[in-house]
């Protein structure tokens, strides 16, 4: 058994298949060592900021992209379980466990008020989950929840979250999402992959003919277009990485996500200090951090937590995200070449659909169904009749 790719789904699905003995032998294609435990530092989950967030992205129109979000969501739980005993010792894989999202001016909350009230009407895809990770049975029923969102005031804005600036009109609290910190994952994941018996090549793979595997596991985001002829572009983003200096004001304690005059900025916490992002760029495959990007990240984080002016800036770092035309990843057994599944092109959304994307490449290697959220994202629903 082949993984195309060793980031955050790469690794993902090489130790599922591995610890539920699928395969004799599992090998993950990776060329880049660059970053601590030989995980890959050029990829985009070397960049992001770890969020897991579906009700906070949710937007009218994306129906099929909410639900594969709220389904993986589901599965968060289960899955750090699993992975807890690989985790390296320091800060934890989980560093919040609620997000408030907030709009700066009348415009933004009449978008924000829209997006989350047609979220809130949305029927939860987990009912019929099954599989590792499901979190859930067949035949279980579960709804949108207050936990999942739910509007507060300013006030309650206020006693969660003092340090913010009082700037907000209006507040959504979403006490089942969050955020991982993506780099202690991804350590995680390549003890759990080691433990498990999983070997790596360090080959660049340049065609699928080469891999000398009787299935192959497409996990290599960008780099799936020219390996599969796939519908997928990069997306820039950049991100920085703020640590607290001493007599700083205490960074959040969840995720903080606001439009500010339009642009989305988010602020996530992480052991002594933050994470803001992220811009979005049409550049191609351009890894270069901006003047401009920096500036208009820290001015919207500043408006949103004044106190991130006093903290240290100690990496700014620009990823590309594998981009779908319908923002949908590539998930399922390839239409042409039954070996190839396909498990790539994740957006934004790499680490948050972790746990889905392994349950619907298990159920393929198990000729059993996908999750049912995970229908929708079929790798030849562009090229049907």
């Amino acid at each position: 058994m082949a993984v195309v790719g060793g980031s955050v789904i790469g690794l993902a699905c090489a130790w599922s298949i591995a610890r539920t003995h699928l395969a004799r032998e599992v090998v993950v294609y990776e060329p880049d060592d660059s970053g601590p435990d030989g995980v890959p530092a050029s990829a985009a989950a070397w960049v992001a900021g770890g969020m897991l967030a579906p009700f906070s992205e949710a937007w009218p129109g994306e129906e099929a992209v909410f639900a594969l979000g709220v389904d993986s969501l589901r599965r968060w739980p289960e899955f750090l379980r699993a992975l807890e005993p690989y985790v390296p010792p320091g800060p934890p894989v989980r560093t919040a466990t609620h997000t408030h999202m907030l709009a700066v001016d009348e415009a933004d909350a009449r978008d924000l008020d829209m997006a989350i009230n047609w979220a809130a009407r949305q029927p939860d895809p987990t009912r019929d989950a099954v599989g590792p990770g499901s979190g859930s049975h067949p035949g279980a029923t579960t709804a949108i929840t207050g936990a999942d969102l739910r509007r507060v005031t300013r006030r309650e804005l206020r006693e969660a979250e003092p340090s913010l600036a009082r700037v907000a009109r209006a507040v959504y609290r979403m006490d089942s999402e969050g955020a991982v910190d993506n780099r202690v994952l991804l350590a995680a994941l390549t003890r759990a992959c080691r433990a498990e018996g999983v070997t790596w090549e360090r080959n660049a793979v340049t065609s699928l003919d080469d891999v000398d595997a009787d299935r192959v596991v497409l996990a290599a985001g960008a780099g799936s277009a020219e390996l599969a002829g796939l519908p997928v572009r990069p997306v820039k983003g950049e991100v920085l990485r703020l640590r607290a200096r001493p007599g700083c004001e205490d960074p959040p304690r969840g995720v903080v996500r606001a439009f500010v005059r339009g642009r989305p900025v988010y602020l996530v916490p992480r052991e002594g200090g933050l994470v803001v992002g992220a811009t979005q760029y049409e550049h191609g495959d351009d890894r270069q951090v901006t003047v401009a990007g920096v500036r208009d990240l820290l001015a919207d984080a500043e408006t949103i937590f004044p106190g991130v002016g006093e903290y240290e800036l100690t990496e700014a770092i620009a990823g590309l995200r594998p981009m779908s035309p319908d923002n949908l990843p590539f998930l399922g057994v390839d239409a042409t070449d039954p070996r190839l599944i396909h498990a790539t092109g994740h957006g934004r959304n790499g680490i948050a659909l972790t746990p889905v994307t392994v349950a619907a490449v298990w159920a393929e290697l198990h000729s059993v169904p996908v999750p049912a959220a995970a229908r929708a994202a079929a790798p030849d629903r562009f090229s049907r009749g």
